[in-house]
């Protein structure tokens, strides 16, 4: 699959689908400055849990999140669409591992019924869906499910600071970057991008409370190389520094992926 047959696909939900046959999902949070997102994102899910909590993982990709609060004896719903992050998914599992893992779309959570799940998870589907009616949808599925005293945490790729770790990876990309050269805004494909206040208003359009927003991974893409070579000691270090700034509203739009928590 190539970038050129993937903008082909017209299909949304099978264009998604392989697009995770280009990106490998299940590497992506495998090096220490990757893994400041999966940290981050789990630190404020776990403040939440109480003993027994349901937890729905929508876009579950691989498993990560899913795996990691099962295997800390939550009870774990997952449910992703792409066919290769289902498979990565599965090889990970255990005998002992009880997820009950779904292939479907985000757009349609009818096997749940409303108010089954303490903690909701939207860690993916937000990249991809281009029609903001569907993504008031997905938001809207992922509210029904979720109890009233329940907590929903939302993924989005920060639209501002794409601009910067591409910069990182090829020095032409203000020439030749894939972007509106006039207005600087980004073309949304394979994903989509949204700056602060668009992740804000798309929320509380719903119906949401916005508890809290988070730069979930800040500068670690942009410094990856640096950060990969720490040594223990120095990594818990940044790791400190990084959760003491995560949440200060100059920074967030100087973070590769947002966090933002929400009540009903």
């Amino acid at each position: 699959m190539t970038f050129d047959e993937l903008y082909q696909i017209q299909n949304e939900a099978e264009r998604i689908n392989r697009t995770y046959d280009i990106f490998n999902e299940d590497a992506r949070l495998r090096s220490p400055a990757a893994r400041v997102e999966f940290l981050t994102n789990s630190r404020y899910i776990q403040k939440v849990l109480k003993p027994g909590a349901r937890i729905l993982d929508i876009g579950a990709g691989a498993g990560e999140y899913s795996l990691h609060f099962a295997r800390m004896g939550y009870q774990v719903s997952a449910l992703e669409l792409a066919d290769a992050n289902i498979r990565a998914f599965q090889n990970k599992l255990c005998p002992e591992d009880s997820i009950e893992l779904v292939q479907g779309n985000a757009l349609d959570l009818s096997r749940w019924p409303d108010n089954s799940f303490d903690a909701v998870l939207v860690f993916g589907p937000l990249y991809h869906l281009q029609n903001p009616a569907d993504r008031q949808k997905c938001i809207r599925e992922a509210m029904r499910v979720c109890r009233p005293d329940g907590t929903l945490f939302f993924a989005f790729i920060s639209h501002d600071m794409v601009f910067f770790t591409e910069l990182g990876y090829d020095k032409d990309y203000f020439k030749t970057g894939d972007y509106d050269h006039d207005t600087f805004r980004l073309h949304d494909f394979p994903f989509v991008f949204h700056t602060v206040p668009e992740c804000r208003a798309m929320l509380t359009e719903a119906g949401l409370t916005v508890c809290n927003e988070v730069a979930s991974d800040g500068l670690s893409e942009l410094m990856a190389q640096r950060i990969n070579s720490l040594d223990e000691e120095s990594y818990a270090r940044y790791l400190e520094l990084h959760f003491r700034l995560c949440e200060k509203p100059e920074l967030l739009g100087h973070s590769n992926h947002l966090l933002f928590i929400c009540k009903k």
